[in-house]
Formats: structure tokens, C-alpha cells, sequence
């Protein structure tokens, strides 16, 4: 079990020349991508030259004119990121800034080349030299220092990953051009030179992409409508043996419903990008197999949640009563358990997708089964105990999502084991970002916060002192009812500063999630699920500003 990071935050202002929201910064990625697929220019491009194509790109697409610099530096990337890709991870630098350190705590020193990372977790710079250095990569946390030129013109680096504010990346430009070096530049989001921040989904996303991936990099959106497809009430009726039964029409409805279908997704995508040769007519019946255990799962948890919405709608129990809502749920794990059992696969193999099936859904059950025993006698959990629980709730679905997409690839069992660790780490992530929708959407039902195991609960009381940690029990426990109920569950939870704590905690576990793609030895499906990370948790800022929470 990871332990909560020690973190800083910046108290500076964002960069200027840099988008305050992480949405707008990947618009202008996304804007740099397509122009240089379009006009394909070709590199190296002297500084003016890249000038002109951020002045024509951001009048095209309507780019205000603070945000120039910043588009050339993104034009550079989009031009040198195949070239990147291309090169061995050991003839790569990775080159970080001191100022991303931890400046009150930071136990390292610094020599001639750079700072000397201690490894104590206080900062992102732990994490990113771990993986870097993992993948083969060479790691400087210095500025300027003239070994890195040293290191290039010996031929023992050929392409420079560096992190580094604006002015010092249009300084160092110039030179990077003359030498034609290839490089990814990523810029700091805070000016000053202590505590500062940078979009670490974007280093991780250079660190982990290679030519391997390039040619197998999977069209995510692409793929997601394609298995969106294969939920339409036309092609349900393809798969799911026809009945005139009140049962089996509800299952079909509830199959069709709203979802963001993440788990038929994993699977699909997991299964192609390891180059699995199972058909869609084959594919898309076990990916509706595992829909139909999630399926199954969101009716029983809404039963024993007592909800009465899901996806906007009335939950199934308070339409038709819980009898029948138990009976469709059963049905459809019913179902899931028949496609697996007669897919047209070779026995060992369907034999190992029901064991992973079942083994998940065993899991699913004993993590529910603490929940609800919590809730016949309610208190704030420690947060080791209620990350437990997280674990073995919303892991399996992830992990039962992944490993059916690897089993029917032929995966061997070292990638198992890694896709165990990386749906036990993100299950976890999944989770915290829950309790904090909870808390931050503003239509939301914060009472959700009181009436389940949420983390927000356990943080607050871990922080607060012996006056606070008595009202959140109140609260929880019945002592306090309703409005009085919330209000002093949020006045606490503000006063523990406790949503910048759930931000960090799920941070460390994103962070975690992608520690366990080291164990992989495929790299395209390394990017696949370091993409998927980014992917799922990408719409949710929890800061509300540039600033990534640091790891």
C-alpha cells in the first residue's frame, strides 16, 4: 500500500504565454498536431521560421497572441515526435529542472552536473528519474549544463526530453536547431524558480512513446466507437439469445443504456494492441460479456446504496421493485458467464477467461460485503482500511477488463501479473476521483459523502483535531442529521484542506499505476495504458487552474 506523498504547491502564478486550464493547453496540442500534419514542414526549423508557422496556426484557429511562443514550442514537438520515437529509450535524456524539488525538505545536493536525487518521494522528480531511468533513459536535474551538449556530440545521446520554463526553452532553442537535435520540450506551468509544476501526463506520455507504439498506436477514440456499436439494441439482439420475457427486455434496456463502456473498451483495446487475432464477430461478444458483469454490478450496488437515480434516470429497483431488480442483475452475470463459457476459443482458453471472471466477481463481492457491513454500523475508517475496500471494489472490473483482453491474445503471465498491479493501483485512482466528484460537481449530491465510505471522510479525520474528528463521527453516525449533518462535514473538510489531499493521494496512485508498467517488456501496450490513465482521468482538474497536482 502506497503511502500519501508529501507534496508543495507553487504559491506563484501560472506562465503567461501558457493557458491557465489543462483543457486549453491540449486544444493548442491538438491544433500544433494538425497543422503540422497538415502543412508538414520539415525539421530543423530556424527560430523565425517556426515563428511564422505559430503566427499562421494561431490566426487559423483563433489562438490569442500571448499564446504564440507557447504554440511554436508545441509546433517543435508535434515535428520531432515521430523522429523521438524512433530512438532507442538509452540513447535518450531526460533533463528536469531543480526548481520542480521540493525546496523546504529536499534533502539532495548538487554538484558540478546537477542535483543528486535522494529519492525520498517529497517531489515529482523521484518518480519521473525511477521510470526514466527504468526504461534505459539518461537522467540530468540541471539547466544548461554543458555535459548535456558533451553527451550529444559523443553519440551516446541522441534526443533530449528536457522540462524547463519558457524563457529557458526559447533560449536553449537556437542551439537544439543548429545541432539539429531532436527533442520534446515541455514547459513548466509557474514562473519563478522554487515549487514550480509541470503537466506530468505530458512528460509520462514522452517518456513511454516509441517507434513500437507509433506503429500500433491505436485510434482511442476510433476504437471507442466501435465497441459503442456493438451496444446498440440491434446488435444486443445479435448476441443475446431472443425471448419474449419482461427479464430479458429489461437486461437488453439496461445493456443499452448510458455508460462510458470502459471495461468493453480495456478489453477490446488491450486485446488489439497486443496483436490478438480473435474476430469482432468473437470479440464483440466477450466484450459484451464483461458489460454485462458491470452492468449487473451497478443494479446491486444501486439495491444496496439505496439509490433512486443512475445515468440521469430512475435506477431499476425504484422503477420495477427490488425483486425484479435483483433478478435482471443475476440475469445478466448469468449471461456474461454463458458468452465466455461458448465463445468459439479453444477450451484452455475459455476455461481462463470464466476463472478470471469469477475470480474478479468473488473479489467484487467480499469488497462490497465490508462496505455494507460498515453500513449497518457507521464510522470514519482509517484510510488504509478504506483503500482496501476501494481495492477490492472497483480493481476487479478494470483488472477482469484487461486480463480477458490479454488471455485472448495469448498474454503470458508476467503481463498478467503487471495488468494485476496497474487495475489494483487505478481502481483505487478510479475511486478517489469518485469521492471528489462528489464533493466538487456542483449538481452533485454531496450527502454521498456522509451515507457511504468515502475517502474525503477518512482524510478530514486523519487531519482534524479532537472538536473536528467529533462532528464528522456525528455526522456519519446518525448523531447529526441532514442540512446540520453537511454543513459540518464541509465545514471540516475545508478546514483540512482535505480536497487538495484527496487530489494528492489520487496523484500517488495514478503515479502507482503507471510504476506497474515497468514490469511490462511490450511497449506498445505500455503507451496503450499510460494513454488510458490520461484518457480517463483527463477532464477532471481538480485545481481549477494550470497547476497538475505533483506526485
Amino acid at each position: 500500500m502506497s503511502q500519501e506523498p508529501r507534496t508543495t504547491r507553487s504559491t506563484r502564478p501560472p506562465q503567461d504565454n501558457i493557458p491557465r486550464t489543462r483543457l486549453m493547453r491540449e486544444r493548442v496540442r491538438s491544433a500544433a498536431q494538425a497543422y503540422v500534419q497538415t502543412h508538414r514542414p520539415t525539421p530543423p526549423l530556424s527560430l523565425s521560421e517556426l515563428q511564422t508557422h505559430a503566427q499562421t496556426m494561431s490566426a487559423n484557429v483563433g489562438l490569442e497572441r500571448q499564446f504564440r511562443d507557447y504554440a511554436a514550442l508545441l509546433i517543435s514537438n508535434a515535428l520531432w515526435r515521430d523522429t523521438v520515437a524512433g530512438i532507442p529509450m538509452h540513447k535518450r535524456l531526460l533533463l528536469l529542472p531543480r526548481c520542480l524539488r521540493d525546496a523546504r525538505d529536499c534533502p539532495a545536493r548538487c554538484d558540478e552536473i546537477g542535483l543528486l536525487c535522494e529519492h525520498c518521494g517529497r517531489c515529482v522528480i523521484d518518480a519521473f528519474k525511477r521510470q526514466a531511468q527504468g526504461l534505459g533513459y539518461a537522467v540530468l536535474i540541471a539547466e544548461g549544463s554543458p555535459i548535456v551538449m558533451s553527451l550529444i556530440e559523443t553519440g551516446q545521446i541522441e534526443a533530449v526530453i528536457g522540462v524547463s520554463c519558457m524563457t529557458t526553452l526559447e533560449r536553449v532553442y537556437p542551439y537544439m536547431e543548429a545541432g539539429a537535435v531532436p527533442g520534446i520540450a515541455l514547459p513548466l506551468l509557474y514562473d519563478g524558480c522554487q515549487d514550480t509544476a509541470v503537466d506530468s501526463d505530458w512528460v509520462w506520455e514522452a517518456l513511454y512513446d516509441t517507434t513500437e507504439e507509433q506503429g500500433k498506436r491505436l485510434d482511442l477514440e476510433a476504437l471507442r466507437e466501435k465497441v459503442q456499436t456493438w451496444f446498440l439494441p440491434a446488435a444486443l439482439r445479435e448476441i443475446l439469445p431472443k425471448t419474449n420475457c419482461q427479464t430479458h427486455s429489461l437486461a437488453l434496456d439496461w445493456l443499452c443504456a448510458h455508460g462510458k463502456r470502459w471495461r468493453p473498451f480495456l478489453t477490446t483495446a488491450t486485446h488489439e494492441v497486443l496483436d490478438g487475432h480473435v474476430p469482432d464477430s468473437i470479440l464483440s461478444r466477450i466484450a459484451v460479456a464483461v458489460e454485462c458483469f458491470h452492468k449487473a454490478s451497478l443494479i446491486h450496488d444501486d439495491i444496496e446504496d439505496g439509490d433512486r437515480l443512475r445515468y440521469g434516470d430512475p435506477t431499476l429497483h425504484a422503477e420495477y421493485g427490488v425483486p425484479i431488480a435483483l433478478n435482471v442483475g443475476d440475469y445478466l452475470l448469468g449471461e456474461g458467464y454463458r458468452l465466455l463459457a461458448e465463445a468459439d476459443l479453444p477450451a484452455p482458453q475459455r476455461t481462463s477467461l470464466v476463472r478470471i471472471a469469477a475470480h474478479g466477481h468473488r473479489t467484487l463481492c467480499l469488497g462490497q460485503g465490508r462496505e455494507l457491513t460498515w453500513s449497518r454500523r457507521p464510522c470514519v475508517l482509517p484510510v488504509n482500511d478504506l483503500l482496501a475496500i476501494f481495492r477490492d471494489k472497483t480493481a476487479p472490473a478494470f483488472d477482469v477488463a484487461l486480463s480477458i483482453g490479454a488471455t485472448l491474445a495469448e498474454a503470458d503471465e508476467t503481463t498478467l501479473t503487471a495488468l494485476q498491479s496497474f487495475s489494483a493501483a487505478l481502481g483505487i485512482a478510479y475511486q478517489i476521483r469518485d469521492d471528489l466528484d462528489d464533493l466538487l460537481t456542483p449538481d452533485g449530491d454531496r450527502q454521498t459523502i456522509i451515507r457511504r465510505p468515502s475517502i474525503l471522510m477518512s482524510l478530514a479525520y486523519a487531519a482534524a483535531g479532537p472538536a473536528g474528528q467529533t462532528r464528522l463521527s456525528a455526522a456519519v453516525n446518525g448523531s447529526l442529521t441532514g442540512t446540520e449533518a453537511l454543513g459540518a462535514t464541509l465545514e471540516c473538510l475545508s478546514a483540512c484542506g482535505v480536497e487538495r489531499r484527496a487530489a494528492d493521494l489520487l496523484e500517488s496512485y495514478k503515479s502507482e499505476a503507471i510504476a506497474a508498467l515497468s514490469a511490462l517488456h511490450h511497449a506498445a501496450l505500455k503507451g496503450l495504458l499510460r494513454r488510458v490513465i490520461t484518457k480517463i482521468f483527463f477532464d477532471f482538474d481538480i485545481m481549477g487552474c494550470c497547476n497538475d497536482p505533483q506526485t
